[in-house]
């Protein structure tokens, strides 16, 4: 097979591998047939170009792919739960059975007073419960705004 032909599989394998989440297989073929370009481009022939291509593919899939995808692993996300008893810090005011913003861990979320109860701007509150993208809040006591 001519040298270009291996350059054009392996770019169309990165590019696969790119368009497929997470599985970390085609990169290390995609990688393989660049490598084979070279070996081509010098003048192998047909059945040591393919036999380098399944060795250093293989090769490079055995030891690579378990280190690469341990560090690709994102870190885990904290669940939803684990938000409740968080404090957050309105950004307008909150009228009883109304919506605003409340500010959580430097970001912005919807917020809805959990107790029917209006609330008032920069008020500090406690999350009760999320539902989606939705904090359910109420606020603190005065011994907890003390502490």
């Amino acid at each position: 097979m001519s040298w270009w032909l291996w350059v054009l599989l392996g770019l169309l394998l990165l590019a696969m591998e790119m368009l497929t989440p997470g599985g970390l297989f085609a990169l290390f073929f995609g990688a393989g047939a660049l490598c084979v370009a070279v070996v081509a481009a010098l003048g192998a022939g047909p059945v040591v170009q393919w036999i380098t291509f399944t060795v250093l593919s293989l090769l490079l899939l055995a030891t690579l792919r378990s280190r690469l995808k341990g560090q690709l692993r994102t870190r885990a996300v904290a669940p939803v739960d684990a938000l409740e008893g968080q404090e957050v810090v309105l950004l307008g005011d909150l009228p009883a059975g109304g919506v605003s913003q409340a500010e959580l861990r430097g970001a912005p979320w919807t917020a809805r007073a959990a107790s029917g109860i209006p609330l008032c701007k920069g008020q500090r509150c406690r999350v009760e419960r999320v539902e989606g993208l939705v904090l359910y809040v109420t606020a603190l006591s005065r011994e907890e705004r003390s502490a």
